[in-house]
Formats: structure tokens, C-alpha cells, sequence
């Protein structure tokens, strides 16, 4: 059996994978004895997860060992990378070998140029919720293996309403499958305004919001999201990632730079044609307007993970961030 290594920010996709790779060899009878889930905070997790592999299975099927959130790509202690190097080239032909972590792997560490000679490495990177083109595709085979049939309509409002969370799509797509379970027809777009919560986009709506410097529009945004029940770490992760890519174009604007496929690589956006609309929309602010959102929202994203209260916090912050661009 191979090894995998799974990294990327979509904890669902990364399930999902983690899951198609399990089902078809372990013996549901058997799991209890050939599946083992192993988490970071488990004492030498790394070394135990290798051990588990190295042990045949009982009855029938595979072993399946998942290493849950592992960060021997990050920092590998000498102990886990002799392991890794006496062990990774004997695992059995029985057993499944899964690493998951959040981060990107670093390529300059022995411990993943070790594994890229042995296991197979996959990327589930969440999508930024402006590249619309992906965010497209997404749904449109989500909404295939699920068993849902759309309108193109009804894709665009799925997108709108969704956005890069895949968890939430996944699981609006089952609400709408059993809602059209006694027809073939595909859904409309005002089945899914009906079915459908719709936060990513007033999330994108705030960051024009404050853009604007429009304090009471931005305020109500932020009490809308919240009571919708969006947490307000997405909020800002959104938030930071609007606001850095509008920084990256404007600062290569500037600097006249013209050619849009070098604006999109240095900004990190799929589609190059986007750059002439988001250019658009940051046409009458500067460059130091922007730079100065940043700190603000590193100091929002921070205070939130400390435990700070969510409406305060965000309402202070989206305050400060509106005065920013008051005054143009």
C-alpha cells in the first residue's frame, strides 16, 4: 500500500480524501482493530503512527494509519527522521500510511525530501473566495457527486453563498438533494435562496463596505454575519485576504507594472483577467491606505484567537479599518 501526505487549509477536502482512500481497503468488520486515528497531542504521535504501520492486520482488509495534522514537514526531530528513514521503505504492502497537516510542506527539510521518495503528496488549498472561475468548478462537481442538478443560475448562487467552504457546500447540497428527491428537474436559483444561507458574499460586501469608508453599512454587515452564525475568524480571514491581494495590485500599479499575468502571479490570483476589475475597484485609494489595513486586521485576526468577544472586537476593528479609507 502507499503512503500519502495530504496538506492544505480544506479540513473538509482533506477528510473527504483521507476517507476515499480508506473505505475501499478497510474491512468495516475489522476497523476497530486495523484503523488508527493519531493526533498531535499524542506523545511521540509521529513514531507511534510508523510502529502502527509496520504492524500486519488482524483478519481481513488493510491497515490504515492516519497521522492527523502532523508537522514532521515543518520541524523533524532527529529521533522522528531516523524513524522515518528506517521505516518508510519497509512499511507492508497491507498497510496505508496517511499524514495530514494544514501547512505547506518545506521543501529544503530531509524529513519531506525523505517522504516525496516514498509517499504520494496531494494539495487541498482552500480557494480564494474572489476566484469565481474556481469557485464555479467546485460546486459544479460537488453538486455531480452529490447527485443534484442545477441551473447555472442556481450554481452562481451557491457560489455566492458558499463561497470557498466546502464543509458548508457539501452540506447544502444534501439539504437541496433531498429537497428535489422526487424530481429530476433542476433546481432554480429560488430554490436555493430558499434553502440556502448566504454569508461569503456579505463577507466580500463588507470588505466594499469599509473600502467605501461606509461605517454604518460595514457595522450592519457585521451584525448580520454574526447572527447568521459565521464565525468571526472566517470573517477575517476573508477580510485579510481581500485586502492583501487589493494591497499586492495596487502596489504593482504603482510601480507600472502593466503586464497582468505578472500582477496576478506576484498577487497570487488564478485568473489573470480579474486584475482589470479588482484594479477597478481600488482606483481611487492608495497604496498606503491599504498597507495601513493590515496591521489592523493581524491585531483583529489576533485578539480573536486570544478569546476576545466577537461583536466588540469586530465592530472596533471594521471602525478603525472604515476611517482609514474616510478621507481620500
Amino acid at each position: 500500500m502507499p503512503t500519502y501526505f495530504l496538506s492544505g487549509e480544506d479540513d473538509f477536502a482533506v477528510e473527504k480524501a483521507v476517507a476515499n482512500l480508506r473505505e475501499p481497503i478497510l474491512d468495516p468488520n475489522w476497523s476497530s482493530f486495523n484503523y488508527a486515528v493519531i493526533y498531535p497531542d499524542q506523545t511521540d504521535g509521529a513514531i507511534e503512527a510508523l510502529n502502527q504501520a509496520m504492524t500486519p492486520p488482524f483478519g481481513m482488509g488493510a491497515r490504515v494509519v492516519w497521522l492527523v495534522n502532523t508537522t514532521i514537514c515543518e520541524s523533524c526531530p532527529e529521533q522522528v527522521l531516523s524513524e522515518l528513514e528506517r521505516t518508510l521503505p519497509v512499511i507492508p504492502e497491507q498497510s496505508l500510511l496517511i499524514l495530514t497537516s494544514r501547512s505547506k510542506p518545506d521543501e529544503r527539510l530531509k524529513s519531506t525530501k525523505l517522504l516525496k521518495k516514498y509517499a504520494t503528496f496531494q494539495s487541498f488549498p482552500l480557494i480564494a473566495p474572489w476566484e469565481t472561475s474556481l469557485l464555479f468548478d467546485t460546486v459544479k462537481k460537488a453538486a455531480v457527486a452529490v447527485g443534484v442538478k442545477l441551473t447555472p443560475k442556481s450554481v452562481e448562487l451557491l457560489v455566492q453563498s458558499v463561497g470557498n467552504n466546502t464543509r458548508l457546500l457539501y452540506t447544502e447540497l444534501e439539504k437541496l438533494r433531498l429537497y428535489a428527491i422526487n424530481t429530476d428537474k433542476a433546481l432554480d436559483d429560488t430554490a436555493v435562496e430558499k434553502l440556502v444561507r448566504n454569508t461569503t458574499q456579505n463577507s466580500l460586501k463588507l470588505s466594499s463596505a469599509i473600502l467605501e469608508g461606509d461605517v454604518a453599512k460595514a457595522l450592519i454587515l457585521v451584525v448580520d454575519l454574526l447572527n447568521a452564525g459565521e464565525p468571526s475568524i472566517r470573517i477575517t480571514a476573508t477580510l485579510i485576504g481581500v485586502f492583501r491581494t487589493w494591497t499586492w495590485v495596487k502596489l504593482m500599479t504603482e510601480a507600472g507594472v502593466n503586464d497582468q499575468q505578472v500582477i496576478a502571479k506576484a498577487a497570487d490570483i488564478a485568473n489573470p483577467k480579474r486584475i482589470f476589475i479588482l484594479q477597478k475597484e481600488i482606483r481611487s485609494v492608495s497604496s498606503r491606505q491599504l498597507l495601513a489595513t493590515l496591521p489592523i486586521l493581524l491585531d483583529l485576526e489576533a485578539s480573536l484567537k486570544r478569546g476576545a468577544a466577537e461583536m466588540p472586537t469586530l465592530q472596533t476593528k471594521v471602525i478603525e479599518l472604515c476611517q482609514t479609507f474616510k478621507f481620500r
